[in-house]
């Protein structure tokens, strides 16, 4: 359960922080800097250009990945970008993270994402059977509690390549799983993030977002390879910075025309 703002403030305050740095900038965190009188410096969103994009599709955005944009709310601080990337901290016990390993470090296998937080960063089951039917290795479906019913019917189809462990791990043992993965193949999702930060090839799927956004695969100076795999053209794309429940145009092209042979030619090459 997250803590409510009250035991946020309390516990800031507790810490005799010197800085707040507020890279959320939204109305939580304002309050919650408000509460604590405590100087910061706070991250810019891109808000209005994002509508622009989204609403009038006129690009102005910088060329820039969001993290790059986060270290300037740190501007005058002597924090420097190391070029290491990103990284991936797990609680979860070294034994629980071992036994993950010594499952699967016998072979080579893909990772498939299949969840993503709204429909339209979803592919459909047709889609994601087609992967999953050119892909040459074992494809091991990792995601929520969300996504048991499409991981069902996928296992249903290819019970030979396929392992389903959706809605079976915690975030960290996915985590676990990403890391002995020869690719991962994904969403715009946080699995798409923490494979990044665990310095794993990411095959990235976009629907209604784009990379442009600032939120694709972030490696830092790190010479690792990662594809983005988009419907451009599209004169409905992007029509949200974050998704729908549905497509709004009801034809869901930027993920029924996406180019499957392409997909899997990089996954076969990696993977």
């Amino acid at each position: 359960m997250k803590p409510n703002i009250s035991e946020t403030i309390k516990e800031i305050k507790a810490e005799k922080f010197d800085l707040i740095i507020d890279l959320h900038n939204n109305l939580r965190t304002r309050l919650i800097k408000l509460a604590c009188g405590i100087p910061s410096k706070t991250f810019i969103k891109l808000n209005f250009k994002k509508f622009l994009l989204t609403a009038l599709k006129i690009n102005i955005l910088p060329h820039i990945h969001i993290v790059d944009r986060y270290f300037k709310a740190t501007s005058g601080l002597g924090v420097v970008n190391d070029g290491e990337g990103l990284d991936y901290f797990s609680p979860s016990s070294k034994e629980e993270l071992e036994n993950i390993n010594s499952v699967f470090s016998q072979s080579q296998f893909v990772a498939m994402a299949i969840g993503g937080q709204h429909f339209t960063k979803r592919m459909p089951v047709s889609k994601l059977s087609k992967i999953i039917e050119g892909t040459h290795s074992i494809v091991i479906l990792l995601g929520g509690k969300d996504d048991i019913l499409v991981a069902i019917e996928l296992e249903s189809l290819y019970p030979e390549n396929v392992i389903n462990l959706v809605g079976k791990l915690t975030l960290h043992q996915s985590a676990g799983v990403i890391k002995m993965a020869s690719l991962l193949v994904t969403h715009d999702t946080g699995m798409m993030h923490i494979a990044a930060a665990l310095k794993i090839p990411v095959v990235a799927i976009w629907g209604n977002t784009i990379p442009e956004f600032g939120m694709y695969p972030y490696y830092g100076n790190k010479e690792i390879s990662y594809f983005n795999f988009e419907v451009k053209g599209l004169a409905c794309r992007p029509c949200s910075k974050i998704g729908y429940r549905h497509c709004p145009k009801k034809h869901f092209n930027c993920m029924n025309l996406q180019d499957i042979e392409k997909i899997l030619e990089v996954i076969n090459r990696i993977g």
